[in-house]
């Protein structure tokens, strides 16, 4: 996967993101529209409300560009789409993203024409039970009826992962291919144990959830998130702060994955500058959409992105 050309002179100048792209964003303005829509994910997720932001930014700074976001089923299906055309930009995470340009996990090829524009926030996964379940670690959940996200999702694939750190299986659980707002409901109602997230804290599916019930967010014990570090490149550790959520206190470790807007190969340079630029200017915007677009910053424009990047040169 290379480096659009946006990116690329950003690097090679040795700076950060957005208001490096002088000599991409020069030129003339063909006047033609050009249509951009951005797939985003589920209603309940976060991806969708900064998405629609995002498309509100670039519609009111970017001439030329007519922008619109897209409910869709989140991270695999969105680089299906920009493989397909069908979008012209899409948020994801960077699990998935290296995934499809590896031809790995979910994905039996390789994707080529994918191209990063910049990595927004980290998005947490998060474990969630009712306070009552007496369920307070992973190592709890054998036996136990858990959403694990919907089929070939991110947060689908991010389970695995970390059953895996504790040598653990699908077949060790009652997994439940559900969404984040199926899988909470599916808690609320008692139809499962476990509901698993992947995204930017306060998540709306938990949120809901603890408006009605007592929940518990499950922690990662430090050496399998040592031992998630390690087996692979895309996670860091985290924490979810106390009072996150309605009704509990308790700090949780787990693991990030990194929120990123990736593009394809059609998109032109200028485009490219003047839509990053239009983010980058206008993150406050984006945080009233979502308190999890307040990590958007310049200077971690490009974490998470690494795989982009072969043997410290640009690809």
């Amino acid at each position: 996967m290379r480096l659009p050309k946006f990116l690329k002179r950003a690097l090679t100048a040795g700076l950060a993101v957005a208001f490096a792209f002088g000599v991409a964003g020069c030129g003339e303005n063909s006047g033609q529209e050009n249509f951009v829509n951005i797939a985003t994910g589920g209603t309940a997720g976060v991806y969708y409300p900064i998405g629609g932001a995002m498309a509100e930014v670039i519609n009111k700074n970017v001439y030329g560009v007519n922008a619109s976001a897209q409910s869709t089923g989140a991270s695999v299906a969105n680089i299906n789409m920009l493989a397909d055309g069908q979008v012209e930009m899409a948020i994801v995470q960077n699990d998935i993203a290296y995934y499809a340009v590896n031809g790995t996990e979910i994905f039996d090829k390789k994707i080529e024409n994918l191209r990063g524009i910049a990595s927004l926030y980290p998005e947490t996964c998060q474990f969630v039970t009712l306070a009552d379940s007496g369920i307070t670690s992973i190592n709890d959940l054998r036996g136990k009826r858990v959403a694990v996200g919907a089929a070939g999702s991110g947060v689908e694939a991010n389970v695995r992962q970390i059953l895996k750190a504790y040598g653990m299986t699908y077949d060790d659980i009652e997994e439940q291919f559900l969404s984040f707002a199926e899988g909470a409901n599916a808690l609320k109602d008692g139809n499962v144990d476990v509901a698993c997230v992947t995204a930017g804290y306060p998540t709306a599916s938990i949120q809901d959830v603890a408006s009605q019930r007592n929940i518990r967010l499950i922690p990662l014990d430090e050496d399998k998130i040592t031992a998630l570090t390690i087996d692979y490149p895309f996670y860091t550790r985290a924490v979810v702060p106390g009072g996150t959520y309605q009704g509990f206190n308790g700090e949780i470790p787990t693991v990030n994955v990194m929120a990123i807007l990736v593009t394809t190969d059609k998109m032109s340079d200028k485009n490219g500058y003047d839509i990053t630029k239009a983010i980058f200017t206008n993150v406050d915007n984006l945080a009233i959409a979502h308190s999890a677009a307040k990590n958007i910053q310049k200077k971690t424009g490009l974490a998470g992105m690494g795989f982009l990047i072969r043997r410290g040169k640009i690809s």
